[in-house]
């Protein structure tokens, strides 16, 4: 089986899951959102099923409703290090963003984490929006959407080039006449753009897999046109095939246009789920859970990823007609996948927020595992899917169950590894 013909999982490290009343399940501390063995827990477990890697995303500011669901708290690259730790093939995706770091610091960081973890790490790149992070960083605005994607092409240049300001073989070691390092294979990158001046080189050499493998999630013409340019892998959100066929049909001639091949780039939708022993079982479970997160919660969810007041969401009544797309600061990719859902099931907002589990705009599914690995083989074998980005219901419980029971359905089907068979990131998604 082939790198690129075997399906490739992923697990999106959603604190205590995805729904937002996993936190109050009997198993779960309230601070495991900030408690790094939590996340060491997830990691071993995704290991155990021979899963590509695990991610974890990041915000620079409160983002959600802490009175009621825990929030991402931890700085990924900090979290990746104790998994790496504790892991020995496991991937490692970290998010960090290019609107508020500057390219040496972070190429150093990602680099020295890659190296650290024999050659496992990728990073997402992300920009960030809102009014609020921009506070938090010494600005009074935050900057437009193209100049934020500006500054994030040229930011990765920048990275990249540190990345390979070392040449393979640039340590030579020669102890009997003392050279350890060929100077001539270390470069200065002397960058000079619109945004940076970097002199180079890294202080870092290249790792076992080179460099970090590049991941992007984004559906807005920004958002695409820069994966089609750097990414290696990506995160979508399709609330449905046709949502997941879209995303492929518009990325394939963007790679294209820029010299590259559909191959070169890993695509990996969301997918929640929620599993029982049969399918009475995994409804009853998604009854339980969605019951118990409070309207207060998901309202003023629901109100942000739209943006729109509050008062104008009746829990009864269906979304209001002709909602403006988001501004500075929201999310195109999450507002098209939710309202698109809402439109085309006639959902209640209250409706609505069952279908997203307390979430936004993924692709939900509720069954048994033998329901779930014929679910995903379908997208799979239609070229709708690499893989996927797993979220589990609750965590690290509901990661186990499709450990157990889902995997060896994936095995049987010829479509999943049975081990590793490499031992970095690229060498399991295929890339690079």
């Amino acid at each position: 089986m082939t790198a690129r013909s075997q399906l490739h999982l992923n697990v999106n490290m959603l604190n205590a899951g995805f729904i937002a009343s996993a936190w109050r399940q009997p198993e779960i501390a309230p601070d495991a959102f900030a408690d790094v063995q939590h996340y060491v827990r997830i990691a071993q477990e995704a290991e155990r099923g021979t899963f590509d890697a695990v991610f974890l995303a990041d915000t620079l500011v409160i983002a959600d409703k802490v009175d009621y669901r825990p929030i991402l708290s931890l700085e990924p690259t900090v979290v990746m290090a104790f998994i790496a730790a504790a892991t020995t093939h496991l991937g490692l995706i970290a998010t960090a963003s290019t609107t508020y770091n500057e390219p040496y610091n972070l190429a150093r960081r990602f680099l020295s984490l890659d190296r650290g973890s024999g050659g496992r790490v990728g990073w997402n790149i992300v920009t960030t929006t809102g009014r609020a992070p921009a506070e938090n960083y010494n600005l009074v605005e935050e900057p437009d959407p193209a100049e934020r994607y500006r500054r994030a092409a040229e930011f990765t240049e920048v990275v990249r080039k540190l990345w390979n300001s070392w040449e393979d073989g640039a340590i030579v070691g020669d102890k009997e006449n003392g050279i350890l390092a060929d100077s001539s294979k270390i470069h200065r990158i002397d960058h000079v753009g619109e945004h940076f001046r970097v002199a180079g080189p890294l202080s870092v050499p290249r790792s076992p897999q080179g460099h970090p493998v590049l991941v992007q999630a984004g559906a807005s013409d920004h958002g695409l046109d820069f994966a089609a340019s750097v990414a290696e892998a990506v995160f979508t959100v399709a609330a449905d095939a046709a949502a997941a066929r879209s995303y492929v049909q518009r990325l394939k001639p963007l790679l294209e246009a820029k010299g590259r091949r559909r191959e070169d780039v890993v695509v990996l939708p969301g997918l929640a789920f929620i599993l029982g022993g049969t399918e009475e079982e995994a409804r009853r479970r998604e009854a339980d859970l969605l019951d118990s997160i409070p309207d207060a919660y998901f309202i003023p969810r629901l109100a942000g990823i739209l943006q729109v007041p509050e008062e104008l969401l009746d829990p009864d009544k269906p979304l209001p007609e002709n909602l403006p797309e988001p501004a500075l600061g929201g999310s195109k990719s999450f507002f098209h996948a939710t309202v698109g859902m809402a439109r085309r099931e006639n959902l209640t907002v209250r409706q609505l927020n069952r279908r997203l589990g307390g979430g936004a705009g993924h692709h939900l599914f509720v069954g048994t595992p033998e329901q779930l690995a014929d679910h995903i083989a379908s997208w799979h074998f239609e070229g709708i899917a690499d893989g996927f980005n797993l979220m589990p219901d609750v965590l690290p419980t509901g990661l186990t169950h499709f450990v157990d029971e889902v995997v060896p359905i994936l095995r049987s089907k010829g479509i999943f590894r049975h081990q590793y068979e490499g031992a970095t990131l690229r060498s399991h998604f295929g890339v690079g």
